[in-house]
């Protein structure tokens, strides 16, 4: 199927007519932004073909606020080697018309042969909905349904189906899968849809494990009956040997000796503390007689480096006094030359000023003497503008009344034809002058007049004629160009004029004077724009300041041929600035080593005096003896703790105390688990003699053996079912496996259309159908190995991409069975990235050389490389 033309009219947005034609057999590109009428018309081609024209249910095809509106849609397009034709009209004139090489059809005979063609159902009442659609509900996307694929495809499941040449309704319907329908009613009485047991089989295998459990149960209790037996005997040999031994009261005996002999460690490990403890004090006295008796021989060392000082310094001060001369000498000589250098730098500004000055002189006569001819210039202007405004008011000319006599002067033109045409002829042709007289004028010779009211002809000696000119028409022609003539002359009265011609020559050369008038007063605009005053008073202006650069000229020095630039001027102040900054800064320098030296001698002075007088103080010699003996002192006690120290610290290392600390608590705690294991015994040896006892009563041989016959029993039943159940299940298997392969037998003219246009996405990809003819798993090559995914299960713009494919692969079907195919696309693969997109559009290259595609997008730079002019549909409508 080929779109030829479209045509729509009072439909939404396109209130005029709106015509597109020269469709392209391929790729069809429509761009433009959101609400420029793409989805328009697209709900046009929609409605031509889905919607009854009876129907009352489209007023969304009418424009906004337009409520007498007939939308109407035209379409011709080519269809089994048939050219069609299509007009249906909605609403106000409802109608349906369609011809088929020339044969007509209308009404609802029209739209049944259009569903019949394209394979899609009317509604029974109603506006159309996507359950009617079929053929083309599959193949035209609406916005954003790209990715909805299971709804299109089953409503048009019927006519692929039949397109494949074989229904799977058929294949459903035969005695083999009724015979599938009744294994799997036997199954399900056993097994669930997921095979799980249910009914009799979950009852009994219910009743098997039960009775299994049961009889674990008792296994175990009989097996638990002899182990307390035995155990019970163990018990009393156990006991009686606690009961002979009392192991306990002897570990308490070894606790109780341990435990005193500790005590004697602790008081000699309490002694050693204290020991310790003035032995620590002892040290601390030494370590301050000794920490005085260093600061004494420090403060005689700390003179002597005082002295060494004082002595520097003094030294130190003498070499910066021997300085001064030089520092002072370099200084002033420093502070001539910049001043030197600076007196120069300001002699050269001077004269670098005198010659801008003359320089700026010069531009200023120069600008002078444009000024002089710009004033006379614009005043030369100013006077032939007043005189061509003067000459164009006394030419004015009514635009209006000029155009007025021209539609006039047309009319009496198209009135003189029109005269000449109704007008009655009198033709003549006479030998004797003066024979005829017409109105008063005698004729002579050949001619004609054209007689357009009553006329009288005088026939000499013969008498008169009248002759009548017949008609309406005559009279009001007449009566027309004689208004139209008074009009013409009351205009040209008005203009001035004697005639069209000299009018025309009249504002032709107002029009020249206007253009004369505008030259002039824009080249007076780009002379004087604000004025000839302003230009006078700044040629004023010019002239005051030319004398004002004369004065100051005057008032500087002329250079001299050897005056230095101001450049090299100001190059010889720098470096006198810097000798001058260099100087001062050693200056200051030494005034600063001068002052440190002053201060570092009265420093080093001082502090000599200061330790001098402390070592010669009087009481100095009796602290240092004092300090002496007292070191002498402190050792000797030192010596006798630590002799006393050791041997204590050996007598405990001796006794070990913390080995009689855990044989104090190892003997304690075995006492007590001893006595703690005998109760625990005592008590054990209770309970199994009461279990024993009740054990006894129940008689559990007698019970096992009646329950050994109801497992055989419950496990015959259980196998007999589970052979059941899985004969079932492996012939519900294979019946379903062999209609599995007549179906895919079926699939395979749709599964070879799907891997060609596949493969332009993803290499060495598939995509599968179920038996409803819908994508179901995509199988692809990823970074880490083979991916399988459900359709569902894919990202947005996959499902986008793999439902355009799969529509493209049954359009291929339906024209290999001869069906008609057109692919519209409204704002399809928005969600594809540039990589993706760039394989679609292969894609739909490829699929263009089969089908027509209509492609709708608001995204033209998305499409610039698809190999088709777009058609831009906010143009249509302008």
């Amino acid at each position: 199927m080929r779109l030829l033309r479209l045509k729509v009219e009072q439909l939404r947005r396109f209130r005029q007519p709106v015509e597109i034609r020269d469709l392209d057999p391929g790729i069809n590109l429509f761009t433009g932004p959101n609400e420029s009428g793409k989805s328009t018309l697209v709900r046009a081609i929609r409605a031509a073909f889905f919607e009854r024209y009876k129907s009352s249910s489209v007023e969304d095809l009418q424009p906004w606020g337009d409520s007498a509106a007939a939308p109407t849609v035209e379409l011709e397009f080519e269809s089994q080697g048939k050219r069609w034709k299509l007009v249906k009209s909605f609403l106000k004139r409802k109608r349906c018309d369609v011809s088929v090489d020339g044969v007509g059809f209308s009404g609802e005979e029209a739209e049944d042969k259009l569903a019949d063609l394209l394979g899609f159902e009317f509604p029974g009442r109603g506006a159309s909905r996507p359950e009617h659609w079929g053929i083309p509900g599959l193949l035209w996307i609406e916005q954003g349904a790209g990715q909805e694929i299971h709804k299109p495809v089953e409503h048009a499941g019927s006519h692929l189906k039949s397109v494949l040449g074989a229904s799977l309704g058929e294949v459903t319907s035969t005695a083999g899968d009724e015979l599938i329908a009744r294994i799997t009613r036997e199954r399900a009485r056993l097994l669930t849809a997921t095979g799980r047991p249910t009914g009799d089989f979950a009852a009994a295998l219910e009743a098997h494990e039960r009775l299994a459990r049961e009889h674990a149960d008792l296994q175990g209790r009989i097996r638990q009956y002899r182990q307390q037996v035995d155990r019970l005997g163990q018990l009393r040999e156990e006991q009686a040997r606690d009961e002979s031994e009392r192991i306990w009261e002897v570990y308490r005996q070894q606790a109780r000796a341990a435990d005193l002999r500790l005590a004697e460690v602790v008081s000699w490990q309490r002694e050693q503390e204290r020991d310790q403890q003035a032995l620590q004090a002892c040290q601390a006295g030494m370590r301050t007689s000794l920490d005085l008796l260093g600061r004494f021989e420090a403060q005689r060392k700390d003179l002597h480096r005082r002295a060494a000082d004082r002595q520097a310094a003094e030294q130190a001060l003498a070499a910066q006094d021997a300085r001064r001369p030089a520092v002072e000498r370099v200084l002033g000589d420093a502070r001539k030359a910049f001043e030197a250098a600076r007196a120069t730098v300001r002699l050269a500004r001077e004269h670098q000023q005198r010659k801008d000055l003359v320089r700026e002189l010069a531009q200023v006569d120069g600008e002078l003497a444009g000024l002089d001819q710009a004033l006379a210039r614009a005043r030369e202007l100013h006077e032939r503008w007043l005189r061509q405004r003067a000459l164009r008011q006394s030419l004015q000319v009514d635009a209006k009344a000029l155009k007025r006599l021209r539609k006039v002067e047309e009319e009496l033109a198209r009135l003189a034809i029109r005269q000449e045409a109704v007008a009655t002829r009198l033709q003549f042709d006479l030998h004797e002058a003066g024979a005829l007289t017409l109105g008063g004028e005698p004729l002579s010779g050949r001619g004609e007049r054209l007689l357009l009211e009553p006329t009288e002809i005088l026939v000499a000696q013969l008498g008169s004629l009248r002759i009548l000119p017949g008609g309406d028409d005559i009279a009001d022609l007449v009566r027309t160009r004689q208004g139209l003539a008074d009009e013409r002359a009351s205009l040209l009265s008005a203009l001035g004029a004697d005639s069209l011609a000299a009018a025309d020559a009249r504002h032709e050369q107002c029009r020249e004077l206007d253009e004369s008038i505008k030259r002039d007063a824009s080249v007076l605009e780009s002379l004087a724009p604000e004025g000839l005053e302003a230009l006078a008073g700044r040629k004023q202006l010019t002239q005051a300041r030319r004398e004002d650069l004369g004065k100051r000229i005057g008032a500087l020095p002329e250079p001299q041929e050897d005056s230095l630039s101001v450049s090299r001027a100001e190059a010889q102040l720098d470096a006198a600035e810097v000798s001058l900054k260099a100087a001062e800064a050693d200056e200051a320098g030494f005034r600063s080593a001068l002052l440190l030296a002053t201060q570092a001698l009265e420093s080093a002075r001082a502090e000599w005096s200061r330790l001098d007088g402390e070592l010669q103080g009087a009481d100095r010699k009796a602290r240092e003896k004092q300090a002496e003996d007292q070191l002498l002192e402190l050792r000797a006690g030192e010596n006798r703790l630590d002799q006393a120290l050791r041997e204590r610290q050996k007598q405990i290392d001796q006794a070990n105390p913390g080995v009689l600390r855990q044989d104090v608590e190892r003997f304690t705690r075995s006492a007590d688990a001893a006595e703690k294991a005998a109760e625990q015994r005592r008590l054990e040896l209770e309970r199994l003699r009461a279990s024993l006892e009740a054990l006894g009563a129940e008689g559990l041989e007698e019970r096992s053996a009646e329950l050994d016959v109801e497992l055989a029993r419950a496990a015959r039943r259980s196998d007999e079912l589970t052979r059941r159940a899985r004969a079932l299940d492996l012939l519900l298997v294979r019946l379903t496996d062999h209609r599995l392969q007549l179906t895919r037998q079926l699939q395979a003219p749709l599964q070879r259309h799907l891997n060609r246009y596949l493969q332009l996405l993803f290499p060495e990809a598939s995509l599968s159908v179920d038996e409803a003819l819908v994508p179901e798993i995509l199988v692809r090559q990823g970074h880490g190995g083979e991916e399988r995914g459900r359709f569902a299960e894919l990202s947005f713009g996959a499902r986008e991409q793999m439902g355009l494919i799969s529509r493209l692969a049954y359009a291929d079907l339906l024209r290999e069975a001869g069906r008609p195919t057109l692919v519209i696309l409204d704002d399809a693969l928005v969600h594809s990235d540039v990589e993706r997109l760039g394989n679609m559009k292969r894609v739909l290259f490829d699929a263009a050389d089969r089908h027509q595609i209509l492609l709708f997008s608001c995204h033209p730079d998305s499409w610039r490389d698809l190999g088709v002019v777009p058609r831009d549909v906010a143009a249509l409508g302008g």
